[in-house]
C-alpha cells in the first residue's frame, strides 16, 4: 500500500479550538500526511471562535462545554448517528484516537466492529490532574481507565520512552511505538534573543530572566513555581519572573509572583523571540507526556530546570543541558535555578549543549515514523476477526 492509498479518520477532543501543545502535534502530523498525498478525516468538538484554522477537513462533532471551571473546553459524550454516517461515507483504513474520553472510546468502538485498525497516541497525563484540583482519590479510577483504552486499540504511539515504560507499568500490552516531537528550528533559536523587548517589560539586560512557558492552569504547577520564585527571593538571588502565556489561573498566579513581567500570549516568530529571550525555562509540570516548550527552549539556547518525570527525562541530559530534580522538592530547584544564575560558564555550556541535541527533532522525519506506522499495520496485520479482542 502507498501513502495516496490510505484514508485516516483521526479523533481529537480538541483539535484546534483551543491551542495547546498536543492539538499543535495533531495539525503538524496531519500536513505531513496531507502533503503525502493520504486521505485525512478529522472528527472533533469545535467552537465558533477557534484558536486557529484546523489543518485538513474538519467535521464538527457535538459537544458540551466541561464542568467544574474549564468550560473553554468541550466534551463529546458519544458518537452520533451523523457522524456514524460520515464515517461510513469516508470508509476510513485507520482510526487515530488521540484522547482516551468518551469519543475515543466510541471511535474505537465503531472501529472494532468493523475490524479496521486502530491507533491511540498518548499526548496528555490526565491522571495526574486530579491532585491539582482536591480529588486526588479519583488517579487510581483514572489509570484503569486509560489502562483499558489503551488496552482496547492495535497499536500504541507515546512521545517517548518514559511514557512507553509507564503504560508497561499500569498493565497496557499493546505494542508501543514512539511518535517523538520536533520543533521549528527558524522560529526556535538563539539568534531571536531580543533585549530591547525584554526591556519593554521592565527587565533589564543584566537581569537573570526565569521563564514559564504555557497555558496558566493549575496542572502546569503553578503552586511550584510560585513557591520556588519566593524562595530565590528569600536567598537574595537575584532574578526576574518572565511569563509567556494565558489561562483561566492567571490573576490566581499573578498574586503569586506579583513581580512577575506577564507577557501574554504570543505566537509565530513573537514566541520564539520570547523564549530566546529566557535566561532559564522553570517547568515544574509533571503532566508533560514530552513537553514541547522543553524542546523549543533547548533550540533557543535556554537552559531548562524541569521536573524528573515523564517528557523531561527523554529529553534533558542531566547537568548538561539542563537539571531535573524531584517534582515538589522546592529547595532543589532553587539551588538549580541559583547556580545557572551565578555560574555563567555552566549556563553557557548547557545552552549550547541543549541547541545541539535539539537540532536532531524534525517534524517531517519524526512524523513519517506515524505515517509508516500506519501502513505497517494494513500490511502485517491479522485478518479482521482477530483485531476484535
Amino acid at each position: 500500500m502507498q501513502p495516496t492509498d490510505l484514508r485516516v479518520a483521526l479523533f481529537s477532543g480538541n483539535y484546534n479550538y483551543v491551542r495547546d501543545g498536543a492539538n499543535q502535534a495533531l495539525n503538524f502530523l496531519a500536513g505531513h500526511l496531507l502533503s503525502q498525498g493520504v486521505r485525512l478525516r478529522v472528527y472533533s468538538p469545535t467552537t465558533d471562535k477557534p484558536a486557529f484554522a484546523p489543518t485538513g477537513e474538519l467535521v464538527s462533532v457535538p459537544a458540551l462545554p466541561v464542568p467544574g471551571g474549564r468550560s473553554e473546553y468541550r466534551f463529546a459524550w458519544r458518537l452520533p448517528a451523523a457522524t456514524k454516517r460520515d464515517l461510513e461515507a469516508f470508509a476510513p483504513d485507520i482510526v487515530h484516537v488521540s484522547a482516551p474520553e468518551v469519543l475515543g472510546h466510541r471511535a474505537v468502538s465503531w472501529a472494532r466492529e468493523r475490524g479496521i485498525p486502530s491507533i491511540a497516541s498518548l499526548h496528555t497525563r490526565f491522571e495526574t490532574y486530579p491532585q491539582y484540583y482536591g480529588i486526588g482519590f479519583v488517579a487510581p479510577l483514572m489509570i484503569k481507565a486509560l489502562t483499558r483504552f489503551y488496552n482496547r486499540v492495535d497499536q500504541v504511539v507515546t512521545p517517548g520512552r518514559s511514557t512507553a515504560d509507564l503504560l508497561r507499568k499500569w498493565g497496557v500490552s499493546t505494542p508501543i511505538r514512539t511518535w517523538s516531537r520536533g520543533v521549528d528550528h527558524d522560529r526556535f533559536n538563539p539568534e531571536r534573543r531580543d533585549l530591547a523587548w525584554r526591556r519593554s517589560l521592565g527587565i533589564a539586560d543584566d537581569e537573570f530572566a526565569v521563564g514559564f512557558l504555557g497555558r496558566l492552569v493549575l496542572e502546569k504547577g503553578l503552586d511550584i513555581f510560585a513557591d520556588v520564585c519566593r524562595s530565590l527571593r528569600a536567598r537574595g538571588v537575584p532574578h526576574k519572573v518572565l511569563v509567556i502565556g494565558d489561562g483561566p489561573a492567571r490573576d490566581w498566579f499573578a498574586e503569586r509572583v506579583p513581580d512577575a513581567a506577564f507577557a501574554g500570549f504570543q505566537r509565530g516568530d513573537d514566541l520564539g523571540r520570547a523564549v530566546a529571550s529566557m535566561d532559564v525555562l522553570f517547568n515544574p509540570s509533571i503532566t508533560e507526556t514530552f513537553g514541547n516548550v522543553t524542546l523549543e527552549a533547548m533550540a533557543a539556547g535556554v537552559p531548562v530546570v524541569a521536573a524528573r518525570a515523564t517528557g523531561a527525562v527523554d529529553l534533558i541530559d542531566e547537568g548538561v543541558t539542563g537539571f531535573l530534580v524531584p517534582p515538589r522538592e522546592v529547595e532543589a530547584y532553587v539551588q538549580a535555578i541559583a547556580r545557572l544564575a551565578q555560574e555563567p560558564a555552566l549556563h553557557r555550556a548547557q545552552a549550547q549543549a541543549g541547541h545541539a541535541k535539539a537540532q536532531a527533532y524534525r517534524w517531517e522525519v519524526i512524523n513519517q515514523v506515524v505515517l509508516d506506522t500506519y501502513l505497517e499495520m494494513l500490511e502485517g496485520r491479522e485478518p479482521s476477526s482477530a483485531s476484535l479482542r
